[in-house]
């Protein structure tokens, strides 16, 4: 008799981050969070506790609280800037790209809850042209982790980098993909899956889905290289030039619009190097329902099957 399949533990990047900040600021009484009025959805509760004089609670004024951060960095401390990441880079683009990446601040930028995490409460919380509007400032990093091993490097990095970033961190639960002790490095993609017909990229929440498309296209046959593309800015160009021209296809999946977005990122880089069939999944330039983030993602077509329905299609334009 066949024994039960357990599904995986998912776990939520938000802890992860809590977790490593706490211990950051243990070590190093620089280090200082600002939110906005989010103590709860950025998980700062036992930052609070164990360091009350270090958290700054602006309130709901995103500018102002971009704003308290570059000060505080300018002052000499290590801000790590909170908030929900649809108003964070919303409300506050201009003050990231004046006070931050003009200034080259050492300002650490965590938009919580990005993509579609917010789900039931609709268009207006959905943060998915966050890719979009922040790739294109100079001197900002942008970071989107594939799971709690990984956020809580990409955090650690982010500590010991000097100037501003952005770590996109949702809370919708995923499962370890990452080795224990993972060490993460800027514009490095990670290879998850060797394979010949096409490559899968994708970050995030959607690193686990197409992991799990990559298993079905293999019974069906298919033998798909899958890449985590954490960073999107600075972007690993020879991880994709190497994808174009060894496996002649890649598909990109993200829980952002298909404009401006990973896909579109990489995209740039393969019709200025390696021009391949591509094709992008992700929200297809229209404001998204309400529903939850996991309902949401397999109705824009970015459930594992169909991941892989749209891979094999893909083949074929080979």
């Amino acid at each position: 008799m066949n024994a039960p399949v357990t599904a995986a533990k998912l776990y939520d990047c938000r802890d992860a981050f809590a977790e490593t900040l706490e211990a950051l600021a243990a070590g190093n009484d620089r280090v200082v969070a600002v939110c906005n009025d989010s103590v709860g959805s950025s998980k700062l509760g036992g930052f609070k506790s164990k360091f009350p004089e270090r958290l700054v609670n602006v309130g709901i004024a995103e500018q102002n609280m971009v704003g308290v951060g570059a000060g505080l960095a300018n002052g000499g401390q290590l801000p790590f800037v909170c908030g929900a990441s649809c108003f964070l880079t919303g409300r506050a683009l201009e003050q990231i790209k004046a006070d931050l990446a003009y200034s080259n601040a050492n300002v650490k930028l965590i938009g919580i809850s990005s993509g579609m995490a917010y789900g039931e409460l609709g268009p207006t919380h959905h943060s998915i042209e966050d890719f979009a509007w922040t790739r294109v400032l100079p001197n900002l990093p942008v970071i989107a982790p594939c799971d709690r091993i990984e956020t809580a490097a990409a955090v650690k990095w982010a500590a010991e980098y000097a100037g501003p970033c952005f770590l996109r961190l949702s809370r919708v639960g995923v499962p370890d993909l990452l080795p224990e002790g993972h060490v993460f490095e800027l514009g490095r993609a990670n290879l998850l899956r060797e394979g010949s017909d096409l490559t899968l990229i994708a970050n995030g929440t959607l690193t686990h889905r197409i992991v799990k498309a990559a298993d079905i296209l293999l019974s069906r046959g298919v033998k798909a290289r899958v890449l985590n593309m954490a960073t999107v800015r600075p972007i690993d160009e020879a991880a994709i030039v190497a994808a174009a021209k060894e496996t002649g296809a890649i598909l990109t999946a993200e829980e952002h619009s298909i404009f401006g977005g990973l896909g579109s990122a990489i995209a740039e880089v393969v019709v200025d190097h390696s021009p391949v069939p591509m094709k992008r999944l992700g929200v297809p330039g229209v404001f998204a329902h309400t529903g939850s983030a996991e309902w949401l993602l397999d109705e824009f077509g970015m459930a594992p099957a169909a991941i892989a329905d749209a891979a094999e299609a893909l083949i074929k334009r080979k």
